[in-house]
């Protein structure tokens, strides 16, 4: 994917501020500190578009990055931090489930993991709920220059096995340092979002 433009299109906490231009659209779902806006400015070639925060959960809304004028990658607000309130997760939870189950332009859920931790009670309550929807599904492995290879592989094995990840799911390591996954990832986002031309 050749980038040529980036805007954030839309901020948003309800279907009210969702963009309605119709592009097709990829969202990130992860735990906070996963590695979201990491992976956002990698993708997308920014240092600094999506705002990376020493504070997991200061994302409280759910951004719209359109680009090329051809699709919307929106980044969902960070669930399972610990720190903050019952009400307050209740709260992103609801911004959350509004949009996976009221949105027509969202294609493909992509769903970030650390690949250093074994997926937690929030990844797999995600994970089951991608899977009940029918989504197309790719599942994000982050920080894999953080762990050796032999490592990787049996931490890959962990992660697979507490998700209960099928053959049908894509699966995607991910280092926003090195680049790693970056060009597997456009490939999908291109197959699912952006119609060939014949």
């Amino acid at each position: 994917m050749i980038i040529k433009k980036v805007e954030l299109s839309a901020v948003a906490v309800a279907p009210s501020g969702y963009p309605n231009i119709g592009y097709p659209e990829v969202a990130l779902a992860g735990r906070s500190n996963v590695g979201k806006s990491s992976l956002i400015n990698k993708m997308l070639n920014r240092k600094a578009l999506a705002r990376i925060s020493g504070t997991p959960g200061k994302t409280r809304t759910i951004n719209f990055y359109n680009v090329n004028d051809e699709m919307h990658i929106v980044d969902l607000p960070g669930y399972g931090y610990a720190k903050v309130s019952k009400v307050e997760k209740e709260k992103w939870g609801g911004i959350i489930e509004t949009y996976l189950h009221s949105r027509e332009e969202l294609k493909m859920l992509v769903q970030l993991v650390d690949i250093r931790h074994e997926p937690s009670a929030d990844d797999k309550l995600m994970y089951s709920w991608i899977k009940q929807r029918n989504l197309p599904t790719v599942i994000v492995a982050t920080k894999a220059d953080k762990v050796s290879r032999n490592q990787m592989f049996k931490n890959l094995s962990i992660v697979k096995k507490a998700l209960g990840v099928t053959e049908d799911d894509r699966f995607v390591l991910f280092s926003s340092e090195t680049g790693q996954g970056r060009e597997e990832l456009w490939s999908i986002f291109e197959e699912i979002c952006i119609p060939h031309q014949l």
